[in-house]
């Protein structure tokens, strides 16, 4: 019996073990193997030609053994960039060191490569005819991947596009795309970040920056830039933007162009799916980034139209920080960050350009095409750099959105309700008034190029000294111009996971206007945050204008009500027993989006200002709400 007692606990601990090593798999990425093999050589700035004469420059590394050039042919990295080749050197040399010959090339007329710079619109082609020099090199196999984050993430896509013979395989992470749905114009409004973008690298890497005296007024512009901001709109020669001609004839032609059409095709992926090279694609995004909601999209168009294979990560990170996992006010727990971003890479690109069989299609990240970080499950309390404590954990999946979602609507109520029961009254509303002149400030969310202006991640939805436009110490939700609808204290966890949409029944006394949206986790009051946490959790907006169609603008009648659907940003969060989920309803969010005058002129063009009256409708018949993706409980 005493053996048989021992054997009992061995197979106990044996049993335990395996459990714990699985939880492991399943739950954490894997650390992955890849010390580096080789010496590097760097070739800098080779003048690459383009079709028409222009050259590019590129900077090229190669693995190297006893002093040369390894004697073998090898397959290529690639990244186009407008930000300076010479910045990611680190990055080129882990590839380089590793077996790979790594090619980073400056954009077409940024910093040392010739040409006129034009928003993404020659990278597909110029993207085309880099992969087919590098075929062409002694050192190449012909197999190229691609890397890159944001534009350079959309170089990727625009290459993709051009479907040029030997690309190989892409990882785009937080890349730009889909530019007249979200992300650029979004619901027929402009995303500020890239007025914000344009001011910046007018100054630094423009060809025009080259002469020091234009690049010190272009920079003290970009320096003053909340002054222009409050003056908006941006008028052709009246601003130091004339001195970059190619930019401000982008920035103020891209802000007067609302509908989603030919101005905005390039790295449409969504409407132009079958353009799209037949390749295994790893798409990367974050809960809180500013393509996220991209990033999901072309998960579900390319997912259905390529072989691929197409996998997607989404984690609750800021853009281009997946190496972190505090990101605003909120951290998501340690094993919210990936902890070697380059490590990742390189298992994917050893697995499609090497032909090495590693954990991709075996374990995380790569077990499951879908890989999504779950937020929620903190205590809430604050860590040790003063954070609230969200927390949340990995989860593989099989598809996006899930099969197994209870699409759920809440409903709003009069008086500020929030519930999965419809409103059963008649001629129930709230009016409130939108002022431009004092738009509801933006507090965190999906921003990138945001640097100076705004704050990225998830924060407290309360005014202060570190928001420039709203330093008085109060929350949002008091304000006259943002309509709160909440649920009681839920009695149970409820994870939300999915896209989001809210569908309004509106009208204004202005034939335009804004309606926007903000979905809000709402802590209750504990010791360390006695006064509660209203963590946002994703946002939208809608112009009036675009309501029926995102190619057409259609101005509206004062004082007819209609239906307005706004889409919020993706999630992934569980709102935890004794929350309250929040609906803020607003007719602004600046300066994550450009301010509606509600004069109903040209976009871009208004001389005048006017108040609205907006009236969201809540009763039998005009059920508005917001669509929720639950997820039900295993």
């Amino acid at each position: 019996m005493k053996a048989i007692r021992v054997n009992n606990r061995f197979f106990i601990a044996v049993f335990i073990c395996t459990l714990f090593v699985l939880q492991t798999v399943i739950t954490r990425p894997v650390c992955f193997a890849g010390e580096p093999e080789y010496e590097v050589a760097v070739i800098k700035d080779v003048m690459m030609p383009m079709r028409d004469g222009v050259r590019l420059a590129t900077d090229i590394y190669l693995p190297t053994q006893n002093g040369e050039i390894v004697k073998k042919k090898i397959p290529a990295i690639l990244s186009r960039l407008p930000y300076n080749k010479g910045t990611i050197q680190d990055a080129a040399r882990y590839f380089a060191s590793r077996g790979y010959a790594v090619v980073f090339q400056d954009t077409r007329g940024r910093y040392n490569s010739e040409g006129v710079w034009h928003m993404l619109n020659d990278d597909g082609r110029d993207g085309y005819d880099c992969c087919e020099w590098i075929a062409k090199q002694y050192w190449s196999d012909g197999k190229i991947g691609m890397y890159g984050t944001s534009y350079v993430g959309g170089t990727q896509h625009a290459v993709a596009l051009e479907k040029a013979p030997h690309l190989t395989t892409v990882i785009p992470v937080d890349a730009m795309s889909n530019l007249g749905y979200a992300s650029m114009r979004n619901g027929g409004a402009f995303e500020l970040r890239f007025w914000n973008w344009i001011y910046r690298v007018s100054g630094d890497g423009s060809r025009q920056a080259r002469d020091p005296g234009t690049k010190a007024i272009l920079q003290e512009m970009d320096a003053n830039k909340k002054y222009y901001l409050m003056n908006l709109p941006i008028r052709k020669g009246e601003t130091p933007l004339k001195l970059a001609p190619e930019y401000e004839d982008w920035l103020v032609n891209g802000m007067k162009h609302g509908c989603n059409d030919e101005f905005w095709e390039q790295n449409n992926i969504v409407d132009f799916t079958d353009r799209y090279k037949d390749i295994p694609v790893y798409l990367v995004g974050g809960w809180y980034d500013s393509w996220g909601g991209n990033t999901t999209a072309n998960y579900m168009a390319l997912s259905k139209k390529i072989k691929g294979p197409v996998y997607l990560i989404m984690g609750p990170w800021i853009h281009g920080a997946q190496g972190s996992y505090s990101h605003g006010q909120v951290s998501f727990g340690r094993d919210a960050a990936i902890p070697d971003p380059l490590a990742w890479r390189l298992e994917w690109y050893d697995h499609w350009l090497k032909g090495i069989d590693n954990t991709v299609g075996k374990s995380a990240p790569f077990a499951t095409p879908v890989r999504v970080f779950v937020m929620g499950n903190g205590d809430g309390s604050k860590d040790e750099n003063g954070n609230l404590n969200h927390g949340g954990y990995w989860r593989d999946e099989n598809e996006w959105p899930l099969a197994r979602t209870k699409y759920t609507k809440y409903y709003l109520h009069q008086g500020g309700g929030l519930s999965a029961n419809p409103p059963t009254g008649s001629n129930s509303s709230t009016t409130y008034s939108f002022d431009p002149n004092n738009p509801v400030p933006t507090i965190g969310g999906n921003i990138s190029s945001g640097t100076g202006i705004m704050l990225q991640g998830a924060w407290d939805q309360r005014g202060g000294d570190h928001i420039w436009n709203y330093t008085i110490p109060i929350p949002l939700s008091a304000r006259r111009d943002i309509v709160v609808f909440q649920t009681e204290p839920l009695e149970n966890d409820i994870e939300v996971t999915g896209e989001i949409a809210v569908t309004l029944y509106a009208s204004s006394s202005a034939v335009d206007t804004d309606f926007t949206a903000k979905l809000i986790d709402v802590y209750p009051p504990n010791e360390d945050f006695p006064g509660g946490f209203d963590m946002n959790i994703g946002d939208g907006i809608i112009r009036a204008r675009f309501r029926d169609s995102l190619k057409e603008e259609k101005l509206m009648e004062p004082g007819t009500t209609y239906k307005l659907t706004i889409k919020l940003y993706p999630t992934s969060n569980v709102f935890k027993k004794g929350h309250r989920i929040r609906v803020d309803i607003s007719s602004s969010n600046f300066p994550r989006f450009d301010v509606n005058p509600n004069s109903g002129e040209p976009l871009n063009e208004h001389r005048r200002i006017v108040i609205a009256d907006n009236t969201i409708a809540h009763d039998s018949e005009h059920q508005s709400h917001i669509l929720l993706p639950v997820i039900p409980v295993r």
